[in-house]
């Protein structure tokens, strides 16, 4: 084979002479890839059967895309019908290889990533493997530019995505800097012994490096018959990037480390056998398990060039999760909540990176990778009892209830939205965009942790099971679905999830068809289905004029559905625990949210009890100066039922007296109703 080979390349020279003279000269252009006068690529798919080289046959598609040679596959083609010359000389090459292309001198940009611990050269070793490659594929030295017989002419041009430029750090890391150093996603013996873990041997390192040569064989284009990238083997299902790339490592030097690669051996990511389009863009096999890295990374021309992801943060996601055909089936629409009331995507100065820190400081955005990890997450298939993550969520990091603990895998949801929801700084709480926002006696209404952790006087159980020794009688044994029935509905337990509340106004938990999870809704807040805030636009105390609701709707359906999720609101009406409840809901219109904090009540909140979650909405209640001119501070007396505060121009004084001033709202008087 290989004498066939040499004879064709010395028969191809001897032919060379009268092409040169027949074909039309094309000037070379040092510093870019030649094209011809027509910018059309000539036909792409090389011959599978037989390819003529010189006067001497190969069997099978050998050069492919490689055969530069006069009606060769190429997009780029010279005179002449010998393929080995563009790269090779049969003698007096100067250069390893017998080499005949002029080397590229260029200094590259290599890839960086703060993760990363490896680096490019941004030289190259002239006439190493990546050197090779590179002085037609940087674009620096003219195609066809050689040493024994200078700038040949050429016809066409480049396909796309062929030329890589000197700007590299959208390429996978090769021609590292030595020493290699070790990472916890790293096949252990890459760095120690110089070996991959490809059983067959055809991913290798080249002198101790990883080089161009490690993943491509210039010379067969389709070892890989459904990836025709010059690979060096089949790579359907990573097989190559999982030859240096190891997710079940997890210790480096006997320490334990957290592998960001852990738990992809059952991830939804590569397993799932749903179809892809080949107009998808999304690797070239036919399914998502098949694709498996490269669904949403590539090793050139990387969209979002850190972790080299097809597409920077969310949209890295948008191929399979935004609707469309790119998949069958379809996956949930995520990214049709976001039109909605949604959490905020990176912008300007606050961008996601994959190594920032676990509390985001200053830093205000959620991408999917904030709450999502995409090597570990699982397909929800059921809905577990809280706290307990869900599978979507498997492999995420996040953050304790103390707020500075990092957990890395998160265990419990609301570790996960304690990233954000805890003591990180800048949140934002004077450009709140999500509506409404009551006053309580906290200091950061942002800040859930004191406001729901162990310590706190009353809270929703989220982070701590529900330990409250008074009845409850409005409370609901099963959550109610988007229909106000059980069917969707789960068993109410002892805690609940951050989600039961803040949830897509559309998931399908409970009943609906949209994808589960915080990431929009319809409703503030992005709250899974209606909560009113009465407001009192002249300042605390004064008149109550929005979102007064009398006789209100007291289904899932209604001002208040957020709350019926899960009580009873016929019964509270009734007012068993306290009588006023009808009066001020049902009859005057007022919100629960007037007297009642949804999350919960601090450790050091200002109400001297604090029981079932009463925390008055300091926007809308304001003190009571009583007949005597003394100035009462807003109190409730759990025991007596009673409070002292001032609220929609009613005083409430000590003893549980009440008078209205003038101006009184009265009852069942409707004011402006803002809804969405």
């Amino acid at each position: 084979m290989k004498l066939r080979c040499a004879l064709a390349c010395v028969l191809g020279f001897a032919v060379l002479g009268t092409a040169l003279a027949q074909v039309k000269q094309v000037p070379p252009r040092k510093g870019a890839p030649i094209r011809s006068e027509s910018s059309q690529p000539v036909q792409q798919n090389a011959p599978q059967s037989r390819m003529r080289i010189g006067h001497g046959d190969i069997t099978g598609d050998v050069l492919g895309m490689h055969n530069l040679s006069a009606g060769g596959p190429s997009p780029i083609q010279g005179p002449g019908n010998g393929p080995c010359i563009y790269c090779h000389v049969p003698h007096s090459a100067g250069n390893a290889g017998l080499w005949n292309q002029t080397l590229s001198t260029a200094t590259y940009q290599t890839y960086t990533s703060q993760s990363e611990s490896n680096h490019g050269n941004q030289q190259l070793p002239l006439g190493g493997d990546s050197n090779m490659c590179l002085s037609c594929h940087d674009g620096t030295v003219a195609v066809a530019d050689t040493v024994l017989f200078g700038q040949l002419p050429t016809t066409g041009g480049w396909m796309q995505g062929d030329d890589f430029t000197t700007q590299l750090q959208s390429s996978h890391p090769f021609s590292l800097v030595k020493p290699l150093h070790d990472n916890i996603d790293l096949i252990a013996s890459l760095v120690s012994q110089g070996v991959t873990g490809d059983k067959t041997g055809a991913i290798k390192l080249i002198n101790g490096n990883v080089e161009c040569t490690s993943c491509h064989n210039p010379h067969v284009q389709s070892l890989d018959k459904l990836s025709e990238n010059f690979l060096v083997r089949d790579s359907s299902g990573g097989q190559m990037c999982l030859a240096c790339h190891d997710p079940t490592r997890t210790q480096i030097g006997g320490q334990n480390q957290v592998n960001p690669l852990a738990g992809w051996p059952v991830a939804i990511h590569a397993t799932a056998q749903n179809t892809v389009s080949g107009q998808a863009q999304l690797g070239s096999y036919g399914t998502i398990a098949a694709n498996a890295c490269v669904s949403c990374h590539t090793s050139h021309n990387a969209g979002g060039p850190v972790r080299l992801l097809r597409g920077t943060n969310e949209a890295d996601c948008a191929g399979c999760h935004s609707g469309g055909t790119n998949i069958s089936p379809a996956a949930p629409n995520v990214f049709a909540e976001y039109q909605k009331i949604s959490h905020p995507f990176p912008s300007g100065s606050n961008q996601h990176d994959a190594a920032e820190p676990a509390v985001l400081n200053n830093n205000r955005h959620a991408t999917c990778a904030d709450c999502h990890n995409g090597h570990a997450a699982q397909q929800v298939t059921s809905f577990n009892i809280p706290p307990l993550i869900r599978g979507s969520q498997i492999g995420a990091e996040g953050v304790a209830m103390d707020g500075t603990t990092i957990v890395n895998p998160i265990v419990n949801q609301y570790e996960s939205c304690l990233r954000c929801h805890g003591y990180s700084s800048g949140k934002g709480a004077g450009t709140n965009p999500y509506g409404y926002l009551p006053l309580r006696a906290n200091s950061d209404p942002l800040n859930v942790i004191p406001q729901m952790n162990v310590a706190a006087k009353s809270s929703h159980p989220v982070m701590h099971t529900r330990t409250s020794s008074l009845p409850q009688p409005s409370l609901l044994t099963t959550m109610l679905d988007f229909n106000g029935g059980t069917t969707n509905g789960r068993t109410m337990g002892v805690q609940i999830f951050c989600t039961d509340c803040h949830n897509a106004d559309d998931n399908r938990e409970f009943g609906r068809s949209g994808p589960n999870g915080p990431h929009g809704s319809r409703w503030w807040h992005i709250l899974e289905r209606d909560y009113e805030d009465s407001q009192a636009p002249g300042g605390p105390g004064t008149l109550i004029t929005i979102n007064l609701n009398p006789q209100p709707d007291l289904s899932v359906n209604g001002p208040y559905g957020m709350c019926a999720k899960c009580h009873n609101l016929s019964i509270v009406m009734q007012s068993v625990s306290w009588s006023g409840h009808n009066n001020h809901v049902y009859t005057d219109g007022f919100s629960c949210s007037t007297c009642h904090t949804a999350h919960g009540m601090t450790a050091t909140s200002a109400n001297p009890t604090g029981l079932r979650m009463v925390d008055f909405d300091t926007n809308v209640v304001g003190q009571d100066t009583d007949p005597n001119g003394t100035r009462w501070p807003i109190s409730y007396d759990s025991g007596a039922k009673t409070c002292v505060l001032m609220c929609h121009n009613t005083a409430h004084d000590p003893g549980g007296g009440t008078r209205r001033l003038s101006g009184a709202q009265q009852p069942g008087s409707v004011g402006t109703i803002k809804r969405r």
